[in-house]
């Protein structure tokens, strides 16, 4: 439960900033740095879905979603000025920065772990009641469960 706290201590949004940063950075070297040809339209959207991907496997339950082409195509219009040249690291963190903010945020990290605090310690507790219905009281069963559900969402980050 520690890790949740973090989100209300001062300076985790700047520390969640750098990391984006740093990944797209990243990203940027991986698919257009060092590279010396001429990029088309779709080349350019895969790159810019896979960094999206890979800052939401870093950044585990925030999840940003994935830009639309009509999106993409607009952001790239305005921040790419030298059509012909190679894209430049500015560029590319504009043009993800714009994205990213247009698109917004999915809501299945707050689904998944509602599902998960009422819907497994339901069905545990329908589970319970078809196998043994006597072997542990209700008023222990129900707390101990959402209890141990708590506990491995926060091990796994996802609270």
């Amino acid at each position: 439960m520690g890790q949740s706290l973090m989100k209300f201590t001062p300076g985790a949004d700047a520390h969640k900033e750098k990391e984006i940063g740093a990944k797209i950075e990243e990203c940027y070297d991986k698919y257009f740095g060092g590279q010396h040809k001429e990029w088309n339209f779709t080349e350019f959207s895969r790159a810019i879905s896979q960094t999206v991907e890979e800052i939401n496997e870093k950044l585990g339950n925030t999840q940003f979603r994935v830009p639309s082409v009509e999106v993409l195509q607009k952001a790239y219009d305005n921040h790419h000025k030298g059509k012909g040249k190679n894209l430049k690291k500015e560029e590319f963190n504009m043009i993800l920065r714009e994205v990213m903010l247009n698109t917004g945020f999915t809501g299945f990290g707050s689904k998944d772990v509602i599902f998960y605090i009422f819907g497994i310690p339901a069905a545990a507790l329908f589970i319970k009641n078809v196998v043994a219905p006597r072997a542990v009281p209700n008023e222990v069963f129900i707390p101990g469960v959402t209890s141990a559900t708590v506990f491995l969402l926060s091990k796994l980050n996802k609270l």
